[in-house]
């Protein structure tokens, strides 16, 4: 593949090749729905505190651990009485979007899903999949990129004739940027670690372009992990500084505080406490595998709601689009000769082949101000009521109460999980304090979900990592993944997949990953946890599907 044939193709034919183990599909007993004996939640049991029975604490936790508790409004969305604004962001979670018809309207030109749930199922992670498919379940985004330091290099910049996430659909008479039938996903076995024989892969990358998979991330507790406070994040990064490399994009060893690319700068808008926040605030990022972006309001699901689906806001007021690809529509004959048919398409202009060109190519470009033109009358597809009640939602998700914490093997568990270094990277608890957090001004003085003073449990340190996997994640550095609820996965989204491709299928093949290299920074905890006896394990994946 040539890079002067992205900026031009209107179609692309791309092959991934994804490294996984053969393993089976998971426990077969699925006890972790099993029910612990009442008298036991709530109350201290072994070497748990009672506060451990609620990991997003008082004001975060479900005690639903049923099919649907993903789903649940936390507490705290309950208690200050905003019920019906979760259950309406909801729907713009749930809904199919449209080209026209309210209120779910805006889809496209391009897009990569016409549903936030398609990527999300049961709202959680990604499934894995055999093929790349724009269907329920299937949350595979698409990393295309120019690798550095060698042919298969993980890091490099992104292709620029393409979105960051590449979209694989179009509405009508437009074509994809990436023809997804034509994406061929190869799942390859792998039965040795680094010392072994070496892994074997057909090639995935063509010349200077490299791709790579990247799944979904479970989207449960979302609003806690935004009312950490950033100075506690800058502690922990101080005290893992001491010990092993951090990204030098993240930390600045030197003056042990953040590096100038850790900050993410906000729109206009203000803090919980009614603080003014000025256009160019910063905060640290934190979300994202490759914490990309800060608060919750600005960022992750904030983004994806606009740029999965492009479907415009009055913050967004402009599509998810490249020059690469609004010049190629311009040009193409066919697309051309479909809105000169009908007169009523926005991009008809005065219905020369020439107005007709020029109209597609002003109105997809995003370099050309795309909503301020002669072109465009610009009205938002999602109106700030709905955006409002999106964030209620998405700042609202519950994290289900932990399950048999009274059982020996899970206490044994917990202490091996300890005992051989998992709890370096995987951190148990944090403390929310004020929970201060950020809002856009679109929203006013209206209300978010709010968790002041609450111990949670979410077990990441919420800093990068490198694991140097074989068809590793993009950038190599990953934010360690919060393992709280996922032991409810197979419960609620009916798989078990994990890892940033789901190249996992249980959690022991999760473990194994971590040390496929020895350079990755988990290998040491990862030779313990394969030279611990068979019940000791056992009891670690019991620990890690309970929290």
């Amino acid at each position: 593949m040539n890079i002067k044939g992205l900026s031009t193709a209107l179609v692309l034919g791309l092959t991934v090749a994804v490294g996984c183990t053969d393993g089976n599909n998971g426990i077969k007993e699925n006890v972790n729905t099993r029910e612990p004996d009442a008298r036991y939640v709530g109350q201290a049991v072994g070497n748990f505190s009672a506060a451990e029975w609620y990991p997003g604490g008082e004001l975060g936790t479900t005690d639903n651990v049923t099919a649907g508790c993903y789903e649940d409004e936390t507490p705290a969305v309950t208690a200050q009485g905003l019920s019906m604004a979760f259950n309406l962001g909801e729907a713009a979670f749930e809904r199919k979007y449209t080209i026209s018809t309210a209120p779910f309207k805006g889809l496209g030109p391009a897009y990569l899903r016409s549903s936030c749930l398609d990527c999300h199922p049961g709202y959680g992670h990604g499934k894995r999949q055999s093929e790349y498919r724009a269907t329920f379940g299937n949350g595979y985004l698409l990393v295309i990129y120019h690798p550095v330091d060698g042919q298969n290099s993980d890091d490099g910049p992104y292709v620029a004739e393409v979105t960051g996430m590449p979209q694989t659909k179009a509405t009508y008479p437009f074509l994809p940027p990436i023809e997804e039938e034509k994406i061929d996903i190869q799942w390859l076995p792998v039965t040795e670690m680094e010392s072994g024989l070496p892994m074997k892969f057909t090639p995935y990358q063509t010349g200077a372009v490299a791709f790579r998979l990247e799944s979904t991330i479970g989207i449960i507790g979302s609003g806690l992990l935004d009312a950490i406070p950033q100075d506690s994040i800058r502690e922990q990064y101080r005290r893992e500084a001491r010990f092993v490399e951090l990204n030098p994009a993240f930390w600045d060893k030197e003056a042990n505080d953040f590096a100038p690319s850790a900050w993410y700068t906000l729109a206009d808008g203000q803090f919980a406490d009614g603080t003014p926040a000025p256009a160019g605030t910063k905060m640290v990022k934190r979300f994202t595998y490759a914490m990309t972006r800060a608060s919750l309001q600005d960022g992750a699901g904030a983004n994806a709601i606009w740029n999965i689906t492009n479907v415009s806001r009055s913050d967004r007021p402009k599509l998810y689009t490249t020059t690469a690809w609004a010049t190629a529509m311009s040009e193409n004959p066919d697309v051309i000769a479909a809105i000169k048919a009908d007169p009523t398409s926005p991009y008809y202009a005065d219905g020369t082949d020439e107005g007709i060109r020029d109209a597609v190519l002003h109105l997809l470009d995003p370099g050309t101000n795309q909503f301020d033109n002669q072109w465009h009358n610009f009205t938002a597809d999602m109106s700030d009521e709905q955006y409002y009640n999106f964030m209620v939602w998405h700042r609202g998700l519950s994290i289900p109460r932990a399950r048999n914490l009274n059982r020996e093997e899970v206490q044994l568990g917990k202490e091996v999980f300890n005992r051989i270094g998992c709890a370096t990277c995987h951190r148990p608890s944090w403390q929310t304090t004020d929970d201060n957090h950020w809002k856009p001004a679109v929203l006013a003085d209206r209300e978010l979900p709010r968790y002041q003073d609450q111990t949670i449990w979410p077990y990441t340190d919420m800093i990068h990592h490198r694991l140097y996997m074989k068809n590793g994640i993009h950038g190599s550095w990953c934010r360690t993944t919060p393992l709280w609820g996922r032991g409810l996965s197979l419960t609620n989204t009916g798989a078990d997949d994990r890892l940033h491709d789901c190249r996992a299928r249980n959690v022991i093949e999760a473990i194994m990953w971590h040390g496929y290299s020895k350079e990755s920074e988990a290998y040491p905890a990862t030779a313990k946890f394969y030279n611990l006896t068979k019940e000791e394990r056992d009891a670690v994946v019991e620990f890690i599907n309970s929290i």
